[in-house]
């Protein structure tokens, strides 16, 4: 079968699809990745055959583009009480609730949510490469079509040449939550106040390929899941769970990695190990330097990722930290009693892979709804990153590596991810999926 693959157009998104990408190539499917310009030296670097879609734009103007719409909405007076972070009002805010009899979101904050953080990041990294996603497909006509989270491109195109689709999560599925909650509250508004904005979008282009709206074009038919039941707050029939794998681009195993560590490994990261440009870091250096102070007595090798410009920053280095301006993740954890890092998807999937119990220090979107997974799992802990201080990340290291409660969760998890489809399993399971997809449509005519 053909396959067409659409990845959300930033590199991170990109290497969470290589391994099910290649598992479909090796069995014998033909494989195309639509990605923008400044994706393809890494698509074609992994073997897989690119095709270019969207203008010229870098991954680094997106962000700072991005960046700057993020100050604006946070100098804006809140409205609706929902998407500004974890706690509003001393209480958890119901979008980042993952109990199963949690609150669904009102119609004020679902639609805030929806206009103000999913619409506006969608149209930015859809509307560009549409015509030329769609395009593609309608001269190639795949079979299947697989589609980054908030890569909606992909899905118009699968509908518009009838093909097979699914939805490829990188983190816990909070966008499939906050629309059921938007369609649940917009059930009991007036019939004249029932604005859709992101049903009017995607119904504009799917239109003009004759097209009907339907809600696969939000959640796919399928999603395929690569995080363990813990990081599912809703379960759903739709979903394919895919065993987490590493994919961390061209790289060279260090040579100290060849032997044992002579105490407790501690990986620190704050930075993206796989980036879309200049590494920017969580914290700044004078931040590192109080925590590196903090922990020098502790008996661990602390391995801390930091660019050159930053290390050279430092006043003092402890004898127990080593510096690296990168090393490969999935070389590194197994090795590792314990890290802390940024919540990036990469790193956060493979301390779930190697059972290594963690520490998340960050302000990312999506990483308030992993913490409270994480947090009901029981294999990891948070701090934000306002809360940091040296003594702070001190007590939470000992903690990582001493609280066995936590070290058998995190062992826990990663017997789980394990027993989750690898991706060579799912590749011939979404081959069933495109036959039964078929006959269903030849039925249909």
């Amino acid at each position: 079968m053909r396959v067409l693959i659409v990845p959300f157009p930033f590199k991170t998104h990109l290497f969470n699809l290589i391994p099910l990408a290649w598992s479909l190539q090796t069995a014998g499917h033909e494989v195309r990745v639509a990605g923008w310009p400044d994706l393809l030296d890494d698509v074609t670097g992994a073997g897989l055959t690119g095709i270019s879609v969207g203008p010229g734009e870098t991954a680094e103007v997106r962000k700072e583009r991005d960046r700057r719409d993020q100050r604006k909405k946070a100098a804006a007076p809140a409205a609706g009480g929902a998407g500004q972070g974890p706690q509003q009002g001393g209480g958890l805010d119901p979008l980042f609730d993952v109990r199963p009899d949690r609150d669904r979101l009102s119609w004020e904050q679902a639609t805030r949510v929806f206009e103000s953080l999913v619409l506006p990041q969608a149209r930015r990294s859809n509307d560009s490469m549409m015509e030329d996603v769609v395009g593609f497909a309608l001269e190639w006509k795949p079979d299947l079509v697989l589609w980054g989270a908030k890569a909606f491109a992909g899905a118009v195109a699968a509908a518009a040449v009838g093909a097979a689709h699914a939805r490829v999560l990188y983190s816990v599925d909070v966008y499939s939550r906050m629309r059921e909650d938007f369609l649940h509250a917009q059930e009991r508004q007036p019939p004249e106040d029932r604005a859709d904005g992101l049903r009017d979008w995607l119904s504009g282009w799917a239109g003009k390929y004759g097209v009907p709206f339907s809600e696969d074009l939000v959640n796919g038919q399928f999603t395929i899941d690569p995080l363990p039941g813990d990081f599912r707050p809703d379960h759903r029939p739709t979903t394919l769970p895919m065993q987490f794998v590493p994919y961390n681009g061209p790289t060279v195993v260090p040579r100290w990695l060849a032997e044992p560590p002579r105490a407790p490994r501690v990986l620190m990261t704050f930075g993206d190990a796989v980036n879309d440009g200049p590494v920017r870091q969580l914290l700044p250096v004078e931040k590192i330097q109080e925590i590196l102070d903090s922990v020098g007595d502790l008996e661990m090798e602390l391995v801390l990722t930091l660019p050159r410009e930053s290390q050279e920053k430092l006043r003092r280095v402890p004898d127990n930290t080593r510096l690296v301006e990168s090393v490969p993740l999935a070389d590194v954890l197994p090795t590792c009693t314990a890290m802390v890092h940024h919540g990036g998807t990469w790193s956060f999937g493979c301390a779930l892979r190697y059972g290594v119990p963690q520490l998340l220090v960050s302000r990312a979107f999506d990483v308030p709804l992993k913490l409270q997974c994480l947090e009901r799992s029981g294999a990891g802990i948070a701090m934000k990153p306002a809360e940091v201080d040296g003594p702070g990340v001190r007590a939470a290291i000992v903690r990582l590596i001493e609280d066995e409660a936590l070290r058998a969760s995190a062992r826990r998890l990663r017997l789980e991810v394990l027993t989750m489809p690898a991706p060579n399993e799912l590749a011939r399971t979404l081959a069933q999926l495109v036959d039964a997809h078929r006959a269903g449509a030849a039925s249909a005519r």
